[in-house]
C-alpha cells in the first residue's frame, strides 16, 4: 500500500526546525515550521498549500521571505497558520518591501493567515499581491477540537503549548486511505487515471451505492466509458484503511499540562517528529530556555505509542554529531516501533 504522505525533515537535526510533507498523488506538499528552508529545492517550495507555523522565533519563520521570493509572481493561493500575532507577523513582513509596480502583474499570489487566538477561537485575514498585500477580510472563527484546517482528505489539529510564547505542536491526520488494486481494475478492463480522483471523492462523501461512476478514457483505439456504481466500484477494486497520522512537536517545556496535550494530540502517530535539544544532565539549562529534553521526549513519544519516530532540533552544544542525544531519546522511547530516516529533505 502505498501511503498517501511523505514526511521528512528539511534540514539536518542541528539545523532549523521544518518538516516537508509531500501529497503523493496531488502535486502538493505541507510544511510544518518556516526556518530556513534553502535546503528545499523551489520545485518543491511550489508544491507548498499549507505551512503551520508552531511560532515566530527567527529559527521557526524566518525563511517567510525565501518562500514569498519563490511564489512572487505565480498565481497561487497559500495558507498560513500559527498562534496568536501571526497575522500582525505576515503583515509585518510584507509592510517591509515596496509593492508600486505589482497592479501590474497578470498574476496573483494570495495568503491566507489564520492565527489561533485561544483553544476555542482563531482569526483569519487576507493578503494580495494585486492589492500591494494591504491586510483585507479580516474575519473570526470558531474552533472544534483543534481542527485548524480540514478537507476531504485530511485534517490538520493543534495543540498549544507554552514556550513561554504560546507554541503550537500539530498533528496531520489523513480521513481513511483509499488504495485502488490496480489488478483488479484490469479484471474489469478499465485503466487507472483521472477519474479516479472523482471516485475516491464520492467514497469519502460516503455517496449512495448507486452513484454512477464513469470511467473515461483513450487509447489507440480511440475514445472508451464504461458506468459502474459506486459500491460495485468500490467493492471490488478498493481496499479502505485507517489513514496515516503525523505529529510535529517542538519548542516546549516540560510540564504536566503540556505533557498531557502533547499525549492527546500525538496518541497512535505513524510518525512523531519532536525536538530533543538537550540532555537530561543538562534539564535545567532546558527547563530554563523552554525546552525538551532527549529523555523527556523519549518518553512523550513512548506515552504517544508513536509508531516511528524522528528527533531532531539538537543543541549545538554537544559535539559528539548528535550520538548522545540519539541514544538518551530512544533509551527513553523504548524498543517498540522505529527510527525514521533524518537526512535532509533536497
Amino acid at each position: 500500500m502505498r501511503p498517501l504522505f511523505h514526511s521528512s525533515l528539511v534540514n539536518d537535526p542541528f539545523g532549523d526546525p521544518g518538516v516537508y510533507v509531500d501529497c503523493l498523488f496531488e502535486k502538493r506538499a505541507v510544511l510544518f515550521d518556516l526556518g530556513d528552508v534553502r535546503a528545499l529545492a523551489p520545485r518543491k517550495i511550489l508544491r507548498v498549500s499549507d505551512v503551520f507555523v508552531s511560532h515566530a522565533h527567527m529559527d521557526h519563520f524566518m525563511g517567510f521571505d525565501w518562500l514569498l521570493r519563490i511564489c512572487l509572481g505565480r498565481s497561487v493561493v497559500i495558507r498560513l497558520y500559527g498562534p496568536v500575532g501571526l497575522v500582525d507577523q505576515v503583515g509585518s513582513r510584507l509592510a517591509g518591501y515596496t509593492w508600486n509596480l505589482v497592479d501590474s502583474y497578470e498574476t496573483d499570489l494570495e495568503l491566507i493567515v489564520t492565527e489561533l487566538l485561544s483553544e476555542s477561537s482563531a482569526r483569519r485575514a487576507r493578503f494580495r499581491c494585486k492589492r500591494e498585500f494591504v491586510r483585507e477580510g479580516e474575519e473570526t472563527l470558531t474552533v472544534t477540537d483543534g481542527v485548524l484546517h480540514s478537507e476531504e482528505a485530511f485534517r490538520v489539529r493543534c495543540a498549544l503549548l507554552d514556550h513561554k510564547t504560546p507554541c503550537l505542536a500539530f498533528a496531520l491526520e489523513e480521513d481513511r486511505h483509499l488504495n485502488v488494486w490496480k489488478n483488479r481494475l484490469d479484471e474489469l478492463g478499465v485503466p487507472t487515471g483521472p477519474w479516479l480522483a472523482g471516485f475516491k471523492r464520492a467514497v469519502r462523501r460516503g455517496m449512495p451505492d448507486d452513484t454512477p461512476i464513469t470511467v473515461a478514457w483513450q487509447d489507440r483505439d480511440g475514445p472508451h466509458e464504461r458506468v459502474f456504481p459506486l459500491g460495485e466500484l468500490r467493492d471490488s477494486a478498493l481496499r479502505i484503511v485507517p489513514g496515516q497520522k503525523i505529529a510535529y512537536v517542538t519548542d516546549v517545556v516540560y510540564s504536566d499540562a503540556n505533557a498531557a496535550r502533547i499525549t492527546r494530540l500525538a496518541q497512535g502517530a505513524d510518525v512523531l517528529f519532536i525536538e530533543a535539544p538537550f540532555l537530561d544532565v543538562d534539564a535545567e539549562r532546558a527547563a530554563a530556555r523552554f525546552h525538551l529534553t532527549a529523555r523527556q521526549a523519549g518518553t512523550l513519544a513512548r506515552a504517544c505509542g508513536a509508531k516511528a519516530v524522528v528527533p531532531f532540533h539538537f543543541s549545538p552544544r554537544y559535539e559528539d554529531g548528535g550520538a548522545a542525544l540519539t541514544q538518551e531519546f530512544f533509551a527513553a522511547y523504548g524498543v517498540a516501533g522505529e527510527a525514521v530516516p533524518v537526512a535532509q529533505d533536497g
